[in-house]
């Protein structure tokens, strides 16, 4: 088999969730909520679940939250102005709005609980793709 080839059945489907340690489970998920626009979809004190583009953004209670794992990137329309919103409402820049080429444009920040949440301005994104 060579790179690129497709196999019969794909084990991996795609992202699905990205899930964020945090200490204040109860914060975390009303910071999410005003990131996100959304109610969460489900909410226990052991996990709180956000529907984002049909993905999942999960939060588990006493976790050690960080910056330095994997590293989801959520899409924006605007990595302009979805940075400055994240700013305003209380995140720290890790990594500025940074133009990495065929006008696809990524940033960083640390939420207020510690964790990195990147987004991506990917004007090549195909959301049919999807599965």
């Amino acid at each position: 088999m060579h790179f690129g080839q497709h196999m019969e059945t794909a084990m991996i489907l795609g992202l699905r969730s990205a899930i964020y340690p945090v200490t204040d489970l109860a914060a975390a998920a009303r910071w999410y909520a005003q990131v996100l626009g959304v109610a969460p979809y489900f909410e226990q004190p052991f996990y709180v679940g956000f529907t984002v583009g049909g993905f999942e953004l999960g939060l588990i209670p006493d976790g050690q939250p960080g910056t330095s794992g994997a590293q989801p990137l959520w899409g924006v329309a605007d990595a302009v102005d979805a940075h400055a919103r994240l700013l305003s409402l209380g995140a720290t820049t890790l990594e500025p709005v940074t133009e990495v080429g065929g006008g696809i444009k990524v940033a960083a920040v640390s939420d207020p609980f510690g964790n990195r949440f990147g987004i991506i301005e990917n004007p090549h994104f195909d959301a049919t793709a999807v599965g």
